[in-house]
């Protein structure tokens, strides 16, 4: 099974579904499962802290670069939060507080930062 694994993957994701859907857990090429598995998980956090920067750098864009607000930006925020609240309705276990990057983003200073999100730019107006 682990030849197939290399071989042709999509096979081997229906053989080992099969396996494991039938309960013959011996036969299912356990290691490469738990591979992908981890992989998966990993894929979705990258996806998600990728969105949340994109947010947070037009969002602070919008908000310290009011001469030079585009069209652009204002659906660039209207995706990034629509794509970021399905990754978060998706995967609860995603903590908003451990992905700050947003200064590194921006090359804003942290302390630039305001500790609460304001109302015009929280309440996703556009």
């Amino acid at each position: 099974m682990e030849g197939l694994y290399d071989s042709d993957f999509y096979q081997w994701t229906q053989e080992n579904a099969q396996l494991l859907k039938a309960g013959r857990f011996l036969e299912a090429d356990i290691e490469n499962i738990v591979e992908e598995l981890e992989s998966m998980g990993r894929s979705e956090r990258r996806a998600f802290i990728s969105r949340l920067a994109v947010l947070i750098a037009h969002l602070m864009k919008w908000e310290y670069q009011p001469k030079i607000r585009s069209k652009s930006w204002q659906y660039t925020i209207r995706a990034q939060r629509s794509q970021v609240r399905d990754l978060l309705k998706d995967n609860p276990s995603f903590k908003l507080g451990r992905l700050n990057r947003a200064s590194t983003v921006t090359r804003f200073s942290a302390p630039r930062f305001p500790a609460q999100c304001p109302p015009h730019l929280g309440s996703g107006g556009f």
